[in-house]
């Protein structure tokens, strides 16, 4: 059996975009993400500031794998202090993406939901402590070189 709380997440540092132009010849999905990523910068600036997205996080009420399991998608912001070493806060979009769950309320997916905030909060400390989060900086400044060695857009598949 797996943990109760499964979160799983791709992280952008938005620190990481110097610049958001969408090719006219971009995938609508692509389009769609960099409207939110410019959102996430002008709400959030880019010090400190990661957009998580691919965003999944699964509860297990039971300890029965197809019974009392609640899964959430989620994408948003994760914004960290001074020094990159621990979460401040996240600015969240949580869906419910289905569960497997007979007693599930709406009052109980509302407090899910909160939940799954506070949970990914979490998660990204961990994220920090094992060192994804400068891999992840580490990589995107690389894509980003090359990039601006290739003149232009390299895609969303970051």
């Amino acid at each position: 059996m797996s943990n109760a709380v499964h979160i799983q997440f791709d992280c952008l540092p938005l620190r990481s975009f110097s610049r958001l132009d969408v090719p006219v010849d971009a995938p609508q999905e692509d389009q769609e993400m960099i409207a939110r990523l410019r959102a996430a910068l002008a709400k959030h600036g880019s010090h400190n500031a990661y957009y998580l997205c691919n965003g999944q996080c699964v509860f297990r009420l039971t300890n029965h794998e197809q019974i009392g399991t609640v899964a959430f998608r989620f994408e948003g912001t994760a914004l960290t202090g001074p020094d990159d070493m621990k979460t401040q806060s996240v600015d969240l979009r949580v869906e419910l993406e289905g569960e497997v769950c007979d007693w599930l309320s709406a009052a109980a997916v509302d407090w899910l939901t909160e939940t799954v905030r506070h949970a990914v909060r979490i998660e990204f400390d961990r994220y920090i402590a094992a060192g994804d989060l400068e891999r992840t900086k580490q990589r995107a400044e690389q894509l980003e070189a090359d990039s601006i060695a290739r003149g232009g857009f390299l895609g969303m598949g970051l």
